[in-house]
């Protein structure tokens, strides 16, 4: 959500950054006099409510004074005043009602303003590398597979009985591919609770609008959400970003506390509304998928720097699989609603011969904070403004398991345990054919 007084002190330099956006490019100007036209109108309500109030009490008393001295047509004249103006107040009140609701909805839908330093682009292909954060080589392999082919061959990857039980974009993991599964998250969580200081936190997949609201998922992006029925309807979490960022909603929080840093493990629920044609085979693009999330809340001079520890903290776990990637920062026209700059980890897939995204790690700045109404107070006692918040993959264990499958596979059709992986998959130091 954006600071209407930031937009109302510097409206030129609010439009010249929305424009940024290549969706806004045309509009920003005409966005802002739109937001500022409706900010003027529910100002001067709340002057001529402020100027009625005060004359409503003025009035009270003086029909108080009328009536001492007797004056019965002077107290008659001020009650019927009074009454007028106590309907006119609460007339005015039900108006600004509609009209913080109206500055709220035009507020609501506009995305975060890009960093200074983001790149301009109008999509995917204007992102701009980081080569010193680059990682390893793309493996040569003669004729390599892709994760699908590899695991139905292996007799321990599902797709036809997920498809008869829940539809497209589901899958069955049985035996040592299950299992390989889970030895990725644990690898993740004892990665970032151990070596990056990250608390393990086990929380709700299913929330309510307000959070969703929080972190920008709603109002604009719920046709990409699954909703549950009943009188009292849930969202399922597209990602451990929404349940973890929102602990600290409508709280203030001390500075001696931050950062606070959470990491978890859970299931993630996508309609992938607009996706028709996209990765319809595999595990690149489920409905259902897990995920380890990471999230920082930091002073907001500090969130740069923790953008970057984070990208580290993502970047760790690949390495300590020995699989080649690549960090790139997204472009104006790439970036998520929500970021103010985003560093997107892809990893090789030799089955595809392409790069694909596993991370995304976003500084979004004071934007969700001040939709979620989190706060900062200094050490001195004073509330500053809204604290900075973070959200990135630590990863996607889907997307991991599919690398690991691509990068690992071995001409026998088995695929080689990563070494990082092998204490937790008992010892195993293969993948071979379900008996």
């Amino acid at each position: 959500m954006h600071d209407i007084k930031a937009i109302r002190d510097d409206r030129d330099g609010f439009v010249r950054a929305l424009a940024r956006r290549p969706a806004y490019a045309a509009s920003a100007g005409a966005v802002a006099d739109e937001i500022l036209a409706k900010d003027r109108e529910l100002r001067d309500l709340l002057v001529r409510l402020q100027t009625g109030q005060a004359r409503r009490n003025e009035a009270s008393k003086l029909i108080g004074q009328a009536k001492a001295k007797k004056d019965e047509a002077g107290a008659a004249a001020l009650m019927e005043e009074v009454a007028g103006l106590k309907q006119a107040i609460q007339d005015g009140e039900a108006e600004q009602r509609e009209l913080e609701r109206a500055l709220r909805d035009l507020l609501a839908v506009l995305p975060n303003l890009p960093a200074a330093d983001v790149p301009e682009g109008a999509d995917e292909n204007d992102n701009r590398p980081v080569p010193q954060r680059a990682f390893g080589t793309p493996p040569k392999l003669e004729a390599p597979r892709q994760h699908f082919e590899i695991g139905e061959a292996l007799a321990q990857m599902d797709f036809e009985r997920a498809a008869k039980v829940s539809g497209a974009r589901f899958v069955y993991l049985k035996g040592d591919l299950a299992r390989l599964e889970r030895a990725i998250a644990a690898l993740m969580l004892d990665t970032h609770t151990g070596e990056f200081g990250y608390t393990e936190v086990s929380p709700p997949v299913m929330v309510r609008d307000n959070a969703m609201f929080g972190t920008g998922q709603l109002p604009k992006f719920q046709d990409d959400l699954f909703r549950t029925t009943g009188q009292d309807p849930f969202w399922l979490i597209p990602t451990a970003e929404v349940s973890l960022t929102n602990y600290v909603s409508d709280e203030i929080l001390g500075e001696a506390e931050l950062p606070i840093r959470f990491t978890a493990h859970t299931p993630c629920f996508r309609a992938e509304a607009g996706s028709a044609g996209k990765d319809t085979r595999g595990m690149i693009r489920m409905h259902q998928f897990s995920k380890v999330e990471l999230v920082s809340i930091t002073a907001p001079e500090k969130s740069g720097e923790e953008h970057e520890r984070m990208t580290d903290a993502a970047q760790a776990i690949l390495k300590k699989l020995d699989l080649a990637h690549r960090v790139v920062t997204l472009c104006t026209g790439d970036m998520g609603f929500s970021a103010r700059k985003t560093h997107d980890i892809e990893v090789w897939l030799p089955g595809q011969d392409a790069w694909r995204e596993i991370s995304s790690c976003s500084n979004c700045g004071d934007f969700q904070a001040r939709r979620m109404n989190t706060r900062l107070r200094n050490a001195e006692g004073k509330v500053k403004g809204p604290v900075h918040t973070l959200n990135g993959s630590g990863l996607a264990v889907g997307r991991t398991l599919v690398a690991i499958l691509e990068n690992y596979q071995q001409p026998d059709g088995s695929v080689a345990v990563p070494d990082a992986l092998v204490p937790y998959m008992g010892g195993k130091t293969r993948i071979e054919k379900a008996s």
